[in-house]
């Protein structure tokens, strides 16, 4: 029962866990947690993320309406003076919008949130949002899907390589298809649609999502060439397996591309 259902079984486990994980913890998840003002108890979730060619709304939601706030913002990284903007009520709801940035700008920002001569400050270090361009949905959704059923393949191979007598030669070659197509090919046009580069790993740059989808293609490029054939070689199979599932619990878009704000106008960063 084990050797037929046990590899499939446990790989779904942990794919599962490899997205919740990825998604929790990397730097695009919002910044979630709870403020105190005036004996009102108020959620807050900020978002560190935007697509498109509009400002980036902050909403915080609150039905007392006696509770106002502000948003202070600055381009990050940089020592720039920080910048205030109030927020106005819409219903239950304070809005503001933070201004757009090119694709890869960053704006690090908090929300101070006042009733009568109390108030909070939410997150205590400033949220950093990390601004891109509309990725088509087209390659978006196909390169995901990709990259996630190959970290499955890729748990299954490995744990079949685990039982003696597997065949491993389909499963490891569909693993490889899979991470290339997914992370060589329509990793980097969403990289240019949301970036503007199509690739800024190595040797171009430090770009940890670029570099570490080429560690887990060349893993298992080294896997499939050493077991071609029919080979019965079960540990480079578990290693490439091991490889990917480490280079899967690294952070999504940590080290990403970022703008280097010294050659961007000042001028970018003005409200609208």
């Amino acid at each position: 029962m084990w050797k037929k259902w046990g590899p499939w079984l446990g790989a779904v486990v942990i794919t599962l866990a490899s997205v919740v994980w990825q998604r929790r913890t990397g730097p695009t998840y919002p910044a979630r947690g709870t403020v105190r003002v005036g004996g009102s108890e108020i959620r807050l979730a900020l978002t560190r993320s935007h697509g498109g060619e509009g400002d980036q709304p902050v909403r915080i939601e609150t039905k007392d309406v006696a509770v106002g706030g502000m948003v202070v913002w600055r381009r990050f990284p940089t020592d720039e003076p920080w910048k205030t903007l109030a927020m106005a009520r819409n219903g239950d709801r304070l809005e503001a919008v933070l201004p757009h940035q090119p694709p890869a700008g960053k704006l690090e920002y908090q929300v101070k949130l006042m009733k009568g001569s109390e108030s909070a400050t939410f997150p205590p270090r400033p949220a950093v949002t990390r601004f891109k361009g509309d990725v088509n949905p087209f390659v978006l959704v196909p390169h995901v899907l990709c990259m996630f059923v190959g970290m499955f393949l890729s748990s299954v191979t490995g744990l079949k390589a685990l039982i003696p007598g597997e065949k491993l030669n389909r499963l490891a070659g569909h693993t490889l298809l899979l991470l290339c197509v997914g992370g060589g090919i329509l990793g980097p046009r969403v990289q240019k649609e949301a970036f503007g580069a199509y690739w800024t790993g190595i040797p171009f740059g430090w770009d940890l999502t670029d570099n570490k989808t080429l560690i887990a293609i060349a893993a298992w490029v080294v896997a499939a060439w050493m077991i071609r054939g029919g080979r019965n070689l079960r540990l480079p199979v578990i290693l490439a397996a091991l490889v990917t599932l480490a280079v899967y619990c690294i952070p999504h878009s940590v080290w990403g591309s970022q703008i280097d704000w010294k050659k961007v106008p000042a001028a970018t960063s003005s409200t609208s």
